[in-house]
């Protein structure tokens, strides 16, 4: 009996099997900092959470819309014409078990069997993963530059083959937040050759300064844009699993199909608590995550400085990516994160996950004190080597 060649070859999540390692280790009585895993150490919104429970309480959890609730989705498409600055309505809006699940279902509804996407590097790890499930093939577009996006390597990349552009920003894993400009250039690329850009916005509130994240949605009339968003990292709602895509009709109404015969409505409880969170608009809650990672960040930047590592400044999301080039054996940065973690008991995610060798992850999402343990023992280590 053999399995399908779609699975045969998938690869587990770097950065779950990854926190999955350093919980196993901790759990076996291992002294374990992890700075390995993308997950805002928060609550939720109490908006959220007080909906939540009344949803329950209310006896009415039933099977709802593929779609998602219309409340939900009007409210989120109050949202999006708010901040998008551009006009979306319910039926633009698909409500998904999560953003990764708004990114496959969106993939699935555009791409045909060896079909190419243009992902620029350095790119979160279930990327190029969704697109092999999907069929089609994932082709990295090295940065320029350190992590700015390759707008001449796109434009080279593409092929009679290609269908869509996939971009992030705030880039997971840099922190990157694309400027103006090189949104204004994806899109004209994409528009010119008749692509779809899929944009993953998961991190668009989680910027620290500067101007807001742009969305190619706001510059886009010709209906080329997809947007994919959620609650898990601005409302810290993880385990909520919701999130959503929004875009053209035609294209939104082809995922719910989807989502109607692979997995049904999305869960009502956690629909509950995010159209709570969104109507809010900015619950109390996010000003305090923001300051938290903001002084974090800071920490962190200043501690990797200190260890001479050149490391990208981040304006958004909650990770830095420094560049650890020179302490690097034939092994890579997989060998690398390896062995910092069997000596020194500290947990981070290898670059080459990301598609760029060079660098490690490591994520803020944990207090100061882990941070300043993390820059120990990551010194202790790079001292040792």
């Amino acid at each position: 009996m053999q399995l399908a060649s779609r699975v045969s070859t998938l690869e587990l999540s770097v950065t779950l099997a990854l926190d999955a390692k350093a919980r196993e280790l901790a759990s076996a009585g291992r002294d374990i900092v992890n700075m390995s895993v993308g997950e805002p150490d928060f609550a939720a919104p109490k908006v959220a959470q007080d909906a939540s429970v009344a949803k329950i309480r209310s006896g009415e959890v039933r099977y709802g819309p593929a779609a998602g609730q219309l409340p939900l989705r009007a409210a989120l498409a109050r949202e999006l014409t708010e901040t998008r600055s551009r006009e979306f309505a319910p039926e633009n809006v698909v409500v998904c078990h999560s953003a990764k699940h708004a990114l496959s279902g969106a993939l699935m509804a555009t791409l045909e069997a060896g079909d190419e996407v243009l992902i620029p590097y350095p790119a979160w790890v279930s990327y190029v993963q969704l697109v092999r499930i999907a069929g089609a093939v994932p082709v990295g577009v090295l940065p320029v530059d350190g992590v700015r996006p390759n707008l001449e390597g796109l434009r080279r990349a593409i092929t009679p083959r290609t269908r869509l552009i996939l971009i992030n920003s705030p880039n997971n894993p840099s922190g990157y937040v694309y400027e103006d400009g090189e949104i204004e250039a994806v899109l004209a690329l994409a528009k010119e050759h008749g692509l779809w850009l899929l944009s993953d916005e998961i991190y668009r509130r989680l910027v620290f300064e500067g101007a807001p994240a742009a969305s190619p949605a706001t510059l886009d009339g010709d209906g080329h844009t997809i947007v994919v968003d959620g609650a898990s990292k601005c409302f810290a709602m993880t385990g909520y699993r919701i999130g959503f895509a929004a875009g053209p009709k035609e294209v939104i109404g082809a995922i719910a199909r989807l989502h109607s015969q692979m997995t049904g409505a999305p869960n009502a409880i956690s629909q509950a608590g995010y159209q709570a969170a969104v109507e809010v608009g900015t619950p109390p809650e996010f000003e305090h995550m923001l300051a938290a990672f903001r002084e974090r960040r800071a920490a962190l930047l200043e501690g990797l400085e200190r260890l001479g590592l050149e490391t990208p400044e981040p304006r958004g999301a909650f990770y830095v990516f420094p560049d650890i080039g020179p302490y690097l054996d034939e092994r890579g940065s997989v060998g690398f994160c390896e062995d910092l973690l069997e000596r020194e008991g500290l947990a981070i995610v290898p670059g080459a996950a990301f598609g760029m060798d060079r660098h490690v992850r490591l994520s803020y999402a944990t207090d100061l004190k882990n941070i300043h343990q993390a820059l120990d023992r990551l010194g202790s280590f790079l001292q040792r080597g």
